[in-house]
């Protein structure tokens, strides 16, 4: 659901008392020049540790029917957990930097013991499919395989250029239904511009690790997501911005689309304006929100969603099949604090309906109003038997939550299918200048290139990626503005691969400076508008093929148009640009050049 115009406002005045939590947010105007007063909180609870695992489990709220054990002690800063096909449980820890497998030698379902079995540094997101585990750390992803005893053979490095981490540097990952390889990366900072377009975003990359694009942006920091088993659907847990209040921003949980965008850092859950942050020169928050998704549920602010599963087993009752299961680590900035639980998303007919707590207990609060914690919740994961294993990564302690009632083990249901795969393939196409007709032609060319020349590296992806400059003819009579499209047909998939979409150029201009900025709303050259390319960003991306291929070619193709402005939305895609100018186009031309990558894996400059 995109976020309704209807809900703007060019500000807001909203009440914000440290005392009375329910009514808190920036108070004052809040638009292009904010004039707030924003007051919040730092109350982080204090540890306590239960050393008998009974008294402590006994601390536990669950809903009737449900138990708490503690299965696992002294196992250092568990974070995300994943289980194998055989049984073997394992867990990452990024401040050991490591991978463990738990071990359950008298098979009780408790784990007395663990192994090391992988270790880089900063491990944090783990993925098993088949006998291969997916890694993830800050930058990095790695695959191993699983061999028959639990342990992992050798990591191979399949991607290594993943953005800077920042204040976000907890990688998770998963295989969809597509079999395409998901990575989350999350923001550099709390709200800010970022210079990398891969951060705070949802990758979509090869299980190779070869080739990826963005699949979604504007998410500030999603660890847990999952497909829906019934319909395919893809969702997540984002972790909302910081500094806006006790009660703001809620804790999203978005319906994640490949293309969409979600707001982040200057639109926040349901269609707020960040006080602090503006959209890019020529945009207004206004249409920066029109173009973003909004949450379909958000929940309590700060938190702190982590790793999250959909429950696909059978020995919970029928209720909670399908349904998500969410660790909320907890607040560090509210008062009273959030989090410190488990939470469950309510799925009914396949689509998301109240996301409420499910587990509870781990927060104290005092008589005196302070706050003690019994965990950090961090991981998060489905054990073969059907139960709930939870990591903590605080105190290093493994919970598992089972179900003891009639309706829930030894069931009848169902095995569950195969979950449907949304995401389609485009279908082939022509370059541009071949979809468009025009009577008249242009005469186009770069100083970095010959036509049909080699693409020098500084106009490469890995390079500097800067923009060619470019020039042309004249504008035929009645040209009142010019498009820019680059295409590389050789792409496998998408085919063409977009590169650059270039719009509402001046029909007084006819020549492009090299190193054209990547914003939605250009100032050089005026008014021209750039839309989405393959890559999933806005702007140019250079060539970047695959390292094995031959060399490709890349058709930098320009357009007369009789339209001053074409009618298409914010961030447009090639299709439609290409559809607005239907009927348009005066004159057509195109330079191509040729680029290969360099056999070193991180060339020279």
């Amino acid at each position: 659901m995109t976020r309704a115009s209807s809900a703007l406002a060019t500000s807001a005045t909203v009440l914000l008392a440290l005392a009375t939590p329910a009514a808190a947010q920036p108070q004052g105007t809040v638009g292009q020049y904010s004039d707030v007063t924003i007051e919040g909180s730092i109350l982080e609870p204090s540890p306590v540790e239960i050393e008998d695992d009974a008294e402590l489990a006994g601390k536990i709220t669950v809903p009737e029917g449900f138990t708490v054990e503690v299965v696992g002690r002294d196992l250092g800063n568990t974070r995300m957990l994943a289980v194998h096909e055989d049984g073997h449980v394992y867990a990452t820890r990024r401040q050991e930097s490591d991978v463990i497998r738990l071990i359950d030698a008298d098979r009780d379902g408790k784990f007395e013991d663990f192994a090391k079995v992988a270790g880089r540094p900063g491990m944090h997101g783990i993925f098993i499919d088949g006998d291969t585990a997916y890694l993830a750390t800050a930058k990095e992803v790695f695959t191993a395989p699983i061999e028959d005893d639990g342990s992992f053979g050798e990591l191979t490095r399949i991607i290594d250029d993943l953005p800077d981490a920042g204040q976000h540097p907890n990688r998770t990952l998963a295989i969809g239904p597509d079999g395409m390889l998901y990575i989350t990366v999350g923001s550099t900072c709390n709200a800010c511009d970022e210079s990398n377009p891969e951060s705070a975003t949802i990758l979509r990359a090869t299980p190779d690790g070869k080739t990826r694009t963005i699949f979604a942006s504007g998410l500030r920091n999603t660890i847990g997501f999952g497909w829906e088993p019934g319909t395919g659907k893809l969702y997540g847990a984002d972790h909302g911005t910081d500094w806006l209040g006790d009660e703001e921003q809620k804790e999203e949980f978005n319906l994640v689309e490949q293309g969409k965008q979600y707001g982040w850092p200057y639109i926040y859950d349901f269609s707020n304006f960040n006080p602090q942050d503006n959209p890019p020169e020529g945009i207004t928050l206004e249409e920066w929100a029109e173009a973003s998704e909004e949450p379909l549920l958000g929940y309590t602010a700060h938190a702190a969603p982590m790793q999250m599963t959909f429950y696909q087993g059978e020995a919970f009752p029928e209720e909670y099949r399908g349904d998500a299961f969410i660790a909320m680590r907890g607040s560090w900035n509210r008062r009273p604090p959030s989090g410190y639980e488990i939470t469950r998303v309510d799925f009914e007919d396949g689509e998301p309906k109240d996301w409420t707590s499910f587990a509870t207990g781990w927060l104290i609060e005092n008589d005196d109003q302070s706050y003690d914690f019994l965990a950090r919740l961090a991981g998060l994961t489905e054990d073969i038997d059907g139960s709930l294993l939870l990591a903590d990564d605080f105190n290093g302690i493994l919970y598992r939550i089972s179900y003891e009632g009639e309706d829930g083990a030894g069931s009848d249901a169902a095995a569950a299918s195969s979950t449907p795969n949304l995401v389609e393939t485009p279908a082939p196409s022509d370059t541009a200048i071949n979809l468009v007709e025009a009577d008249g032609t242009l005469a186009v060319s770069s100083p970095s290139f010959a036509d049909n020349g080699a693409i020098p590296i500084a106009h490469a992806a890995e390079g500097h990626n800067a923009s060619p400059a470019l020039s042309w003819d004249e504008a035929p009579e009645g040209t009142k503005s010019f498009a820019v499209i680059m295409d590389d047909p050789d792409a496998d998939e998408p085919k063409p691969f977009v590169h650059w979409v270039l719009f509402d150029i001046p029909a007084d201009v006819t020549t492009l400076r090299e190193g054209i900025n990547t914003d939605p709303v250009l100032q050089d050259p005026e008014g021209a508008k750039q839309g989405s390319n393959s890559r999933g960003q806005t702007g140019y991306y250079g060539p970047r093929p695959p390292l094995e291929d031959p060399a490709h070619n890349y058709h930098f193709q320009v357009f007369a148009l009789d339209l001053a402005e074409l009618p298409v939305e914010l961030g447009a895609k090639r299709e439609d640009v290409l559809a607005a100018m239907e009927g348009h186009v005066l004159a057509k031309g195109e330079v191509v050049g040729t680029y290969q990558r360099p056999t070193e894996e991180k060339p020279k400059n």
